[in-house]
């Protein structure tokens, strides 16, 4: 008995009374709401800028829920985020607390039976991988977005949680916290502005900088994990993340980690868009680039000021650039509709833009307009990480399903191979190919450095 846990043994408890006849009945006083035996053991994988800033706090806020441990291969990380956590539950009990365990291997977390879920809160080349191997091992799913590195690995993320039947969650926010975007996806969805016509996409680029000069591996950190499936290059801290605090890393701004804002911003606008256009589980059929500059000098190499334009199957065209204000207009037959996150941002060192309304439109009377009751209603949900907590207890889709972050992020990566062959692609969302384009077929994939790989 003493190699079970708490929660298998009233498990096995009330599968022995249910078989001897007895009822399975047990007194509030033993489970509560949220006892142990029904709360959700999440376990964050990753404990960098957004784990801190914003995963583990919106996590840790829910009953439901209790954050039972931290995983890093920065040994300073893992202990700095045990410290967050066990505070965090010390001040809300009022009792001490020292109830997480910490891991360097995610791997070792995966196999832990007492962990329900996790958050992936890792760099971008990490993310769809960690989140095909966590569902894989029967757990649930919440991961940042960009979904994914590559369209492969996104197709091979979404087509893993449909296999495994686990809820994923894609940290889409802007659908939940930012409740102005649902907003102007309805009105757009039910005609306010005339027959949808064209989208601007307001996104900044990336400056150039960073030191290359190769530097000792800090003591303790694993760097050729930190790695992952990507090539091996040398250490630099413009390369990795600060040693001290929390700042905007430095591989944000490297293609071999990302594709830069196109998928860091345009995973949510460009997911947003696709909410008001009804195009969610499709894409565009053709994507060029009008204009882009990349870095001439200095380590990081994701694209600055550009513009990409795309045109959808249903003859909505998208445009995509810095020119515009950071946000969505929806341009229409009878006027336009304008959103913004305003002043919101997922962390303090998030980039900062300049200050726009969250939501307007060529007519004040569009605003006020009442959604009726047999006109078309989008998902509601309050709050992203709550709306998968409700939804590994429910097992119903969540607002932000693999599919759909998978689809956001497919398009951002379709401009991006736009922008890197500068010129005009002809892209299937359905086949999920480029048409007669074998240089543009052959960036849908990375090799995969083993043994970090799918």
């Amino acid at each position: 008995m003493t190699k079970l846990t708490k929660r298998g043994f009233l498990k096995a408890g009330l599968a022995t009374a249910v078989a001897a006849g007895f009822p399975a009945i047990v007194p509030s006083s033993v489970f509560g709401q949220y006892a142990p035996s029904k709360r959700i053991n999440v376990a964050a994988i990753g404990t960098g800028r957004i784990s801190r800033g914003h995963d583990m706090p919106e996590v840790m806020k829910y009953d439901r829920a209790r954050i039972t441990a931290v995983c890093d291969i920065d040994p300073h990380r893992v202990e700095e985020a045990k410290l967050l956590v066990n505070d965090f539950y010390t001040k809300k009990t009022g009792k001490p607390y020292d109830g997480v365990k910490t891991y360097a291997d995610y791997h070792d977390v995966l196999a832990n039976p007492d962990i329900d879920a996790v958050i992936i809160s890792t760099p971008d080349h990490w993310h769809a991988i960690q989140a095909i191997h966590s569902v894989r091992a029967g757990k649930d799913v919440y991961v940042q977005k960009p979904a994914s590195l590559t369209i492969a690995e996104g197709r091979a993320m979404s087509n893993a949680v449909l296999a495994s039947g686990r809820i994923l969650q894609i940290g889409s926010q802007q659908r939940t916290n930012m409740p102005q975007f649902r907003t102007a996806a309805e009105l757009v969805r039910n005609g306010r502005i005339g027959d949808l016509q064209r989208v601007e996409i307001g996104l900044p680029g990336d400056p150039a900088g960073g030191d290359p000069t190769p530097m000792p591996v800090p003591d303790g950190f694993n760097y050729d994990a930190w790695l992952g499936s990507t090539p091996y290059v040398p250490y630099t801290l413009d390369r990795v993340h600060p040693r001290v605090g929390y700042d905007r890393p430095g591989w944000l701004r490297l293609r071999q980690f990302g594709a830069g804002m196109i998928t860091g911003w345009g995973s949510h606008h460009i997911d947003s868009a696709h909410w008001g256009m009804d195009t969610e589980h499709t894409g565009p059929v053709e994507v060029w680039c009008d204009h882009v500059e990349y870095p001439t000098s200095g380590l990081w190499d994701v694209h600055g000021k550009f513009r990409t334009e795309a045109l959808y199957a249903n003859g909505v065209r998208m445009s995509v650039s810095g020119d515009y204000p950071n946000g969505i207009k929806y341009i229409g037959s009878k006027g336009w509709l304008f959103v913004s996150r305003g002043d919101s941002a997922a962390t303090a060192s998030d980039p900062k833009s300049a200050p726009s309304p969250k939501l307007s439109a060529s007519d004040p009377k569009i605003l006020t307009s009442v959604i009726g009751p047999d006109e078309v209603h989008l998902y509601k949900a309050d709050e992203q990480h709550g709306n998968w907590l409700d939804c590994v207890i429910s097992r119903e889709t969540p607002i932000s399903p693999a599919e759909l972050g998978h689809r956001g992020c497919s398009t951002c990566l379709v401009h991006d191979i736009a922008m890197m062959l500068k010129r005009k692609v002809y892209w299937n969302p359905v086949q999920e190919r480029f048409k007669n384009d074998d240089e543009a077929n052959a960036m849908l994939s990375r090799p995969m450095r083993a043994p970090y790989g799918i």
